[in-house]
């Protein structure tokens, strides 16, 4: 088994890993808009999607895998009425390759978080 990091602050402070490789699989956990760079989180849905994607695909190539082989995505929204907002996103991030899917409308750690993605994907 191997973790990885992204670097961000959080895992640190909470206590986990960005992504696992685990017998052939990645598990990439719960992640946000948060540029880690600059640990700002940008304004608006459809900026922290892109951001939260953008983390998510660093964390799949980390881990050995990229987003073609995602199988599973979980998104998680304070508020399920921006999720429409996010769809042209999604579509152009899997392209032909959608995994299979679940939206969630629950809290999420920051008042200010307006999406978090989880995903589980094949490694390469």
């Amino acid at each position: 088994m191997q973790r990885f990091t992204s670097g961000s602050e959080f895992e640190g402070r909470i206590g986990y890993s960005r992504s696992v490789l685990c017998d052939g699989w990645v598990f990439v956990s719960g992640t946000t808009g948060y540029d880690y760079a600059t640990m700002t989180l940008p304004e608006g849905i459809e900026a922290q999607c892109r951001q939260a994607l953008a983390n998510l695909e660093t964390a799949l190539k980390f881990a050995g895998s990229n987003m073609a082989h995602v199988v599973r995505v979980t998104y998680m929204l304070p508020d399920r009425g921006n999720f429409p907002a996010c769809w042209p996103l999604l579509r152009a991030a899997w392209g032909d390759a959608a995994p299979a899917a679940t939206m969630i409308e629950c809290g999420l750690m920051e008042p200010q978080m307006r999406i978090e993605i989880e995903a589980t994907a094949r490694a390469l």
